[in-house]
Order: structure tokens, then sequence, then C-alpha cells
């Protein structure tokens, strides 16, 4: 199945109208997340884009018009365009936002690079899924099934009893950005085993999000289903987790791939001039 544009595009884009003075316009860059802004006409129509560079270089001129100094049209995609080939563009040109554009050249959404990766977490998680549907199959003679929905924080019943501070941060950049992939779960009667993504259900919980997004798996024989313990239960209730709040969070020590990264950056840093210790 084709993936496209529209099923990852941000939909409530941040744009500038083309009469704005640039001192307007760095302002509103200033304040958001952008690397630049697409410039529309009154009636909504794409007419270029202006980027963080182009107001950096004219910053002097804050009271003139934006139409001074941006360049008219833009390398754009529609929400059909297959997300693959929307990748490829943006490789291409270097780009970290696309504009995207309706029939009518409105603009009516836009995709980052960030959405591209997004897209191949979220494509590579049902791998995850299946493969502990097969598990799950093969250890309990049933058979299950797998769907994707909303599941609710507080009644999630964790399997993993600690989570690292640092990682904590990432996850709520990634959710604040809904560039988060799906947790795990799997749902026995009315218990939600939380199997993959503490952190991201602990970052969520912290920000007072009510609920995530998730690959469930149910049996489709829940009654014999029922009748069973699983090591994943067992896990919960030897370390006594109820909920998410039971989660420990290690404040002291890095997450074990950070930990790595942070050694070998430090194994390229250059050494110190002659004469001259490291601290």
């Amino acid at each position: 199945m084709t993936v496209l544009i529209r099923d990852y595009m941000v939909l409530e884009v941040e744009h500038i109208q083309t009469n704005a003075r640039i001192g307007e316009a760095i302002a509103r860059l200033s304040k958001s997340r952008h690397h630049g802004l697409p410039v529309t006409d009154a009636t909504g129509k794409l007419v270029g884009f202006v980027s963080a560079k182009e107001l950096l270089r004219h910053a002097s001129e804050e009271n003139e018009p934006l139409s001074s100094i941006i360049r008219p049209g833009t390398i754009t995609a529609s929400p059909q365009t297959a997300l693959d080939d929307a990748a490829r563009i943006m490789f291409r040109y270097g780009l970290r936002d696309l504009p995207i554009i309706d029939e009518n050249g409105r603009l009516c959404g836009v995709l980052s690079n960030l959405d591209i990766v997004r897209s191949h977490f979220e494509r590579a998680s049902p791998a995850k899924a299946d493969t502990l549907r097969t598990l799950l199959s093969d250890r309990y003679h049933l058979p299950f099934s797998i769907h994707r929905g909303l599941v609710p924080i507080e009644r999630l019943t964790p399997t993993q009893w600690k989570v690292f501070e640092d990682e904590l941060e990432g996850r709520r950049y990634e959710l604040e950005r809904g560039f988060a992939e799906p947790v795990l779960v799997l749902q026995k009667g009315d218990t939600w085993i939380l199997v993959d993504g503490h952190h991201r259900a602990l970052a969520a919980r912290e920000m007072g999000l009510a609920q995530l997004q998730a690959f469930i798996l149910t049996s489709d024989r829940p009654e014999e289903f029922a009748r069973q313990e699983t090591g994943l239960e067992r896990v919960a209730q030897d370390h006594h987790l109820r909920t998410v709040d039971d989660i420990e969070i290690d404040r002291s020590t890095h997450h074990p791939l950070l930990e790595v990264t942070t050694q070998l950056l430090r194994r390229v840093e250059p050494a110190p001039p002659p004469g001259l210790s490291e601290p």
C-alpha cells in the first residue's frame, strides 16, 4: 500500500502573508521551532517560502515588506503525492520543510523531514506487534489479532520497572511534535498490559495526556486467554507494578545508548593544543 503525504503532513501550518514586514517575520520565526515560513497572499495561495538565512541577511531592513526579499515560487507537493517520492524531493534539494498545496494552489499543509522519519518508525512498529502476536500464538496456542487505537494511560499495567530520566526528555519532544511511535499493548479482559513504550507512556502521563496511540493485541478467544497467566503479568506482580506511576525513574545514570554515544563523542574530540591540559 502506497503511503501518501496526506497521511503524515501537518494541517495547521504556521505561515505569513506577503504584506508583512521583515521584522514581523523575524519575530514570528524566532518564537517558533521552524527554520522558515511559507508565504501566502491574501487568499491563502502559496507564493513562496522565506528561510531563517534569508531573514538574517536582511535583518537590518525590518521595516521593509517581506515581498521585497522573497523569491516567487518554491518547491511544493500535493497531498496525493507518495511519501517516498516526497522524501526523495526533500533529500535532493536539501529541504527541511515541504509546503503542501491543494488543487487551487492554496497552502493546506506542510511536511517536515521529521515527519518522514516518523513515518518510517510507524511503518516499522507493526513488525514488533506481529512478532509478539506470533510469540503469544505459539506459547498459548490461541489466535491473536492486532488493531490500532487509543489506550488510557491511567489503566496501563507496566512490565518495565525502571526508565532513564534523560530518555524521558526525548520522548516529551517526540510527543509534542507528534513524532512518537505507537506503544505496544496486550489487552486481556479489562487489563491493558504495556509491552513496549514505557518511556513514552510515562512522559505522556507527566505531560498531562490521557491517551496514547497504540498497537493493541487481543485474543480471538478471550475467555480461554483469560484463564492463562502470562509471563508479562508475573513480571508486573513480582515488581509491584500496577500503574505507570509505579515505574522508577533513574536520575543518576544515563540510558546505555546515550552513554555509549557520549563516549564515542569524547573519543573524537580534538587533542588540546601543546602546553594545555584537559580540564
